[in-house]
């Protein structure tokens, strides 16, 4: 199961319609609304400074929040649409899904390398140069994984880690199709500086 699933928290929108949604503005709150799961939709103000920093810190199109609204369970839900001001770039109005246990939803899972003391590569100086640190999978939302862990035991210098390669937690799947690079142990910069001047010196010799 995932760690840590964020909450974000609102309140209950009293009235609807335009004029509702500019009050809502004018009080520091951004409109939005909870929809699906089988339930009714609900209105909903979230306090802007939370959302706008949220939205900074990106991935929030695909991460799971748990909604706590006052006077009412929390769901899980994901963000489906944030509307923006065209001038300004600024948040507007938030559509939200809430999630059932079983839902399938794509979310950004963090990778995280093991067995590095079982890697002759880095005991010879390489360097793990990691190329995609979270990947993008389809989960179930009752069970999030926290990691994905790759291995890192027996790689030498120059080779390469895919996603094919990784510990994928049971029922999810890599959103690509395709097996693609998650990282790679590189030779170490001063190494690979010498081989490469060695080869222009001796081009330069052959030129003499």
């Amino acid at each position: 199961m995932a760690g840590e699933i964020p909450d974000l928290h609102a309140t209950v929108r009293t009235g609807t319609g335009k004029g509702a949604a500019r009050q809502a503005r004018r009080e520091g709150l951004v409109p939005g609304i909870v929809y699906g799961g089988g339930e009714d939709p609900v209105a909903i103000n979230l306090p802007f400074n939370a959302l706008l920093k949220r939205l900074k810190a990106g991935r929030f199109l695909s991460t799971l929040f748990n909604m706590k609204v006052d006077g009412m369970d929390d769901v899980r839900v994901i963000c489906r649409s944030v509307q923006r001001d065209v001038v300004k770039d600024l948040p507007t109005h938030v559509d939200f899904m809430r999630l059932r246990r079983t839902s399938k939803v794509n979310l950004f899972i963090p990778v995280e390398f093991t067995d590095e003391k079982d890697c002759p590569g880095l005991k010879r100086g390489g360097v793990l140069t990691v190329v995609r640190p979270e990947v993008e999978l389809v989960v179930t939302a009752g069970d999030i994984p926290e990691k994905v862990e790759i291995s890192l035991a027996g790689l030498e210098i120059n080779d390469h880690l895919s996603i094919s390669m990784a510990n994928l937690p049971e029922g999810s799947k890599p959103t690509i199709d395709r097996d693609f690079i998650i990282a790679s142990i590189s030779a170490p910069s001063g190494l690979a500086a010498s081989s490469s001047g060695g080869e222009d010196e001796d081009e330069g010799s052959e030129e003499e």
